[in-house]
């Protein structure tokens, strides 16, 4: 795989600067542009030795690759790494109408394609399970599996009042750098854009659509996440055709940042890597 893409995306302003959690080398930014959207894709390479594995990190709403550093870094000790801040979030431009799930997997194929991504394992969390999943039945032969962190939205509380009590509730039992990647992700975003999109996640059939899926697909939540109840991801893991189920204990709902060990491991049992 290469990662010959257009540009670099500027320096961030200081006050919307952070370190990111996880020591290890830094993802080389890159900006493509296709269809008229933009996404910024932070690209780590895995060892010479690796076997060609490439894993990429689809992100939820209002969010951006920095909540994938800690997952990222241990993944790219087993091959190629693609953390994409998909449009209108991470800074990259605000596209000039509503995205559907269906129009964030087409430019995330799109995207993989210029990268030169073949036969992905693609991760997505919150949201990013939506875009992971509709990627998943658009374009079979781009992944070979899927991984589903914190998947939304359960049925049962197809609510935007039940989803934000939820995130409250999340925001009590997450770290405190956890918090300030996601406040500040979120400032980055906008509240124009959030809410924008916020109707897509909400009406998007998770459940429908993963049945779809004939890749291999686990579905993992933190044993403590107030947004993805277990019975429903086991539901979920039980939907797909080739689907299994993963919990870890004591972690939230940024599963991938508190239990990152725990989620690499499985992402990489699923990836036979």
């Amino acid at each position: 795989m290469h990662a010959a893409t257009e540009q670099t995306p500027d320096a961030e302003p200081g006050w919307r600067r952070l370190r990111l959690p996880g020591r290890g080398p830094r993802p080389t930014p890159r900006i493509v542009t296709t269809g008229g959207l933009t996404s910024h894709v932070h690209f780590l390479a895995g060892p010479a030795a690796s076997t060609g594995t490439i894993f990429v990190l689809l992100h939820g709403i209002g969010m951006s690759h920095r909540y994938y550093r800690r997952l990222q870094l241990l993944l790219a000790r087993h091959g190629d790494t693609l953390a994409v801040d998909l449009p209108g979030f991470g800074g990259t431009p605000t596209p000039d109408r509503q995205l559907s799930v269906a129009d964030y997997a087409a430019h995330a194929a799109h995207v993989l394609e210029k990268m030169g991504a073949r036969r992905v394992v693609v991760v997505g969390q919150s949201m990013g399970t939506q875009f992971a999943t509709e990627l998943a039945v658009q374009r079979p032969d781009l992944v070979s599996h899927v991984a589903l962190l914190g998947p939304v939205v359960d049925p049962s509380r197809r609510t935007v009042l039940h989803q934000s009590l939820s995130l409250s509730v999340d925001c009590l039992k997450e770290s405190p750098l956890a918090n300030a990647v996601v406040f500040t992700d979120y400032a980055r975003s906008g509240l124009r854009w959030y809410l924008t999109e916020l109707p897509v996640m909400m009406g998007y059939d998770l459940d429908a659509q993963l049945a779809l899926i004939s890749q291999p697909v686990t579905v993992i939540r933190g044993a403590r996440d107030p947004i993805a109840p277990r019975d429903w991801c086991e539901k979920l893991a039980a939907t797909a055709p080739n689907g299994t189920f993963l919990e870890i204990p004591g972690k939230p709902h940024l599963v991938q940042h508190g239990g990152a060990a725990g989620v690499a491991a499985e992402i990489l049992r699923l990836a036979g890597s």
